[in-house]
């Protein structure tokens, strides 16, 4: 039986749940009722697929379910979409891989789908697309522009493209970028009082400033009798597991959230490890680190974990040394108790 044409009234929809998900989460700045924004997504888009005379027969999600804050699997249920969980591993790709076997799958088996329409962005998802355009199947993508691949718009053509900006209608696009703004802004006030705080002497004004914007503060910075002076960072080179580094680098303040977050799970788990072991733990073993950092922040992919560890080390919040050992050198955490924003997070460290 040969396939349909494009003219065929029914159509398949892939969604990347995931995608759609970290994308609000991340640049919005983990808006409240975040799962509502991706079901109203979901749900527009099937009424725009209606109102072109689509009808929708197969709808499938796919995410790691069990590590969103809320689970949407009812929702989507109801709405007659089925979820795929796909369990969370170190590739970035694993429901990118399920989503496309499924599309290529349906391809094969339900020759009366004409249409098939991708919720998500990745440029991976080019080679699937193209098959599917070659066995004369209309091909949609649906996403937010700034998270789809611009090699995946010139590939499908604008035509063919759904803005996810217009699926969720202006009013509520304008909440989600006041948010954004607003919070920026915040960050932007809040890494320029710490950079007063660490430029010199802090007056009465400033250190008040300071316990305004971070919260109070319990310890203080045990080696300076003054604080140090923000100096210029140094070109950045990605660390590997042969880099030594003999100091901290300079101290300056974390400027992102994504950062602090990173500092704080990494002296989170200096803390178990020390509770465990009932003992002061002075470094942290990276490899088994990363894999943990993997579970942590699944949103990114492998490359921007570590660039937050270099982040990291060059505001001299960490640095990373290598040790020897058998059968392989390995590298190790350590953790600068005198930086501003470590004392912040664990106030009292040594």
């Amino acid at each position: 039986m040969s396939p349909k044409s494009p003219a065929s009234p029914y159509a398949a929809v892939f969604i990347d749940f995931e995608n759609v998900y970290y994308f609000l989460k991340n640049h919005f700045h983990d808006p409240p009722d975040l799962n509502d924004y991706v079901l109203d997504i979901v749900r527009s888009l099937r009424e725009q697929l209606a109102a072109k005379g689509l009808d929708s027969l197969i709808s499938y999600a796919y995410a790691d379910f069990e590590r969103l804050a809320t689970a949407p699997q009812g929702a989507l249920y109801l709405m007659g979409v089925s979820t795929r969980n796909v369990l969370g591993t170190d590739h970035k790709n694993a429901a990118d891989m399920q989503l496309c076997i499924d599309a290529l799958e349906v391809m094969y088996t339900r020759p009366d789908i004409g249409t098939f329409v991708l919720v998500a962005g990745d440029r991976d998802y080019i080679p699937v697309l193209q098959h599917l355009r070659r066995q004369a199947r209309q091909v949609l993508v649906a996403g937010f522009r700034e998270s789809v691949s611009g090699d995946l718009l010139q590939n499908i053509g604008s035509a063919s493209f759904i803005d996810a900006r217009d699926l969720l209608g202006a009013e509520r696009v304008e909440q989600l970028e006041k948010r954004r703004t607003d919070r920026l802004r915040l960050q932007e006030e809040s890494r320029r009082l710490r950079e007063q705080g660490l430029a010199g002497v802090p007056t009465a004004a400033a250190l008040a400033a300071r316990e305004t914007a971070k919260g109070p503060q319990v310890g203080s910075i045990p080696s300076a009798s003054a604080p140090r002076p923000v100096v210029p960072v140094a070109p950045r080179v990605a660390f590997r597991a042969t880099d030594e580094v003999p100091d901290f680098a300079p101290v300056r303040p974390l400027a992102r959230d994504i950062e602090r977050r990173t500092l704080a799970f990494i002296l989170n788990e200096f803390q178990k490890l020390e509770a465990k072991q009932q003992r002061r733990v002075p470094e942290l073993w990276l490899g088994p680190f990363m894999r943990l950092l993997t579970d942590e922040l699944p949103e990114l992919p492998d490359y921007e974990r570590r660039d937050l560890l270099n982040h990291l080390r060059d505001a001299g919040t960490i640095r990373i040394e290598k040790r020897e050992g058998e059968p392989h050198p390995f590298s190790v955490i350590v953790v600068n108790y005198n930086h501003p924003d470590v004392q912040a997070l664990h106030p009292g460290g040594e």
